[in-house]
């Protein structure tokens, strides 16, 4: 599933290519949509705008088309009416003269009224963006304190986006390791240097992310296994998807679990258990 960093590259790829210019056509692929689509192509993106893990598109009639990708959507910039060839189902398509936005595959799609987007049960849940300016590390860490997140373990919390919206299964496995903090502890467990680390890694490595194209790996040590030949898949990240290979920092063997179905990874020796 794309997390935050991806879907705000996603955010500025769309904007590139639809915002401020005339829309030529909209098609919705669902039938309860389809009557907005010649009022969107009447009116002009003035905003996209990710929120965590959503989408929005935001049009200057008070208009918006919300979207999120869950665990198989993906956006494409083309040429206009340039369609790749793919087995994914086509579900929205906004066209300009020179330029089409497609995203394929995602369910949740909807059109909303501004005056509405602060009821949605998506939009009026979730918690502060990583990935927004304005979000503090003192923000993040008084959030970890919260009465109804501080028993919660933090793989778990990691992922609630009611706790913090953008971060996903490969951030979490990273601010994890970066803050050097024992994946089966619970906020309450956590020292205030622990906390501190972990509220500045929520926000760091998501932004670093983003502005690298999806490498929360130590930027100096990627630069290095790079120059040694390796594959960005071998350097993009300090211990996700690293089962069983030596950790960067101590050599220990990268451990692999599972939680909820869902899988993340530590070093045993740099992510000491208390």
């Amino acid at each position: 599933m794309p997390e935050g960093p991806e879907i705000k590259r996603s955010a500025d790829a769309i904007a590139s290519a639809i915002a401020h210019q005339p829309i030529t056509d909209v098609f919705f692929a669902f039938d309860h949509l389809k009557s907005f689509e010649e009022t969107l192509a009447a009116a002009t993106a003035i905003a996209i705008e990710p929120r965590g893990k959503a989408l929005l598109i935001r049009f200057d009639n008070q208009l918006n088309i919300y979207s999120h990708n869950q665990l198989y959507g993906v956006w494409m910039i083309r040429k206009a009416r340039s369609f790749p060839k793919t087995n994914r189902q086509l579900r929205l398509a906004i066209h300009t003269q020179k330029k089409s936005a497609l995203l394929y595959s995602a369910s949740d799609i909807e059109v909303l009224h501004d005056a509405d987007l602060e009821s949605h049960p998506f939009l009026s849940r979730i918690g502060p963006d990583v990935l927004n300016p304005k979000t503090t590390i003192e923000q993040v860490a008084q959030r970890f304190m919260e009465k109804a997140f501080y028993r919660r373990r933090l793989t778990t919390l990691l992922l609630d986006q009611r706790f913090l919206s953008g971060l996903g299964n490969y951030l979490r496995s990273e601010i994890l390791f970066a803050a050097a903090v024992h994946p089966s502890l619970r906020p309450l467990d956590c020292t205030p240097e622990q906390i501190e680390a972990l509220a500045k890694m929520a926000i760091a490595l998501p932004r670093q992310s983003y502005e690298t194209g999806g490498i929360t790996n130590d930027l100096e040590r990627a630069a290095m296994l790079k120059e040694q030949g390796l594959t960005r898949s071998k350097y993009r990240f300090s211990v996700f998807s690293r089962a069983s290979k030596p950790c960067y920092q101590c050599g220990a063997p990268i451990i692999k679990d599972i939680t909820g179905g869902r899988r993340y990874y530590y070093c045993p020796t740099c992510q000491p258990k208390p």
